[in-house]
């Protein structure tokens, strides 16, 4: 009962801390703030720059891409690491790992019932619809990916739609049969070459002696014909590589969340 009272009341000076601190905040959409007019007699605003400059920077058309993962690129790959993060923090606490059911270990026997039809034939119409239209989102997703530095996607939204995939051919089918084309092992396997490809990224200019994520230095390493070409095709190999964490972790959450971490039975 203590826990509880210290607990709330830790909650109740947050949040008063951060509505105090929201009153320092310039208006929404205000001309005059500095993110929009920048610092008098300072540095020009952030977002004149960003729109002005980005395609002479990287020739990136997606002024959004360009920003999540060149400018802000600190930033996003961080929120990747936020991701994993609370992937493993899920698995921490609710995977159940006994002898039979560990990574890796061949999967017990599946109940009868998994693979029975008998009074359920719609299940058939679901389950044979889902297969066929998971892959096709999965093409689209890795469209989503590769074009996302020229339009409308990236690596968060493309990732999201892969993990979707599973989860469909999960819910319209066993879990079972999902975990089989896309096991524990290799989920969590690619959650973290994800964020190691990204970091790479991010390594690969110090070895020549420029900063972490300078993209432009690796225009030796990726054949372009300036540094601008290389920020744009090293963007490319950040949203692969996001991708994949999100991908994974977003269908670790669901197959551990929806069997309170078994991986037997769920949803």
């Amino acid at each position: 009962m203590k826990a509880k009272i210290f607990a709330s009341i830790a909650v109740a000076i947050t949040g008063a801390v951060l509505l105090y601190a929201v009153s320092d905040f310039p208006r929404f959409g205000d001309p005059r703030s500095p993110a929009n007019a920048g610092v008098e007699g300072g540095s020009p605003s952030a977002s004149l720059y960003y729109i002005e400059n980005t395609y002479r920077d990287t020739k990136v058309p997606n002024l959004v891409t360009a920003i999540l993962a060149d400018y802000r690129g600190y930033d996003t790959m961080f929120e990747t690491v936020v991701i994993l993060t609370a992937g493993m923090s899920i698995f921490a606490i609710l995977r159940v790992l006994r002898r039979d059911d560990a990574p890796g270990a061949p999967a017990s026997a599946p109940d009868s019932s998994d693979h029975s039809i008998d009074g359920d034939h719609h299940r058939i119409i679901v389950a044979t619809t889902c297969r066929i239209a998971a892959p096709l989102i999965q093409i689209f997703a890795l469209y989503v990916v590769a074009h996302g530095h020229h339009s409308p996607g990236g690596g968060f939204q493309g990732g999201v739609m892969l993990g979707a995939s599973f989860i469909l051919l999960a819910l319209s089918g066993s879990l079972r049969d999902t975990l089989v084309r896309f096991s524990e092992q290799q989920y969590l396997r690619l959650a973290f070459i994800g964020i190691l490809i990204y970091a790479g990224f991010g390594f690969l200019p110090l070895w020549v002696g420029r900063n972490f994520l300078d993209y432009g230095a690796l225009s030796g390493l990726l054949m372009t014909s300036g540094e601008e070409m290389a920020r744009s095709h090293s963007m490319l190999g950040v949203e692969i590589g996001v991708a994949m964490t999100v991908m994974s972790i977003m269908f670790a959450i669901f197959a551990n969340l929806s069997t309170r971490g078994r991986l037997h039975g769920g949803l």
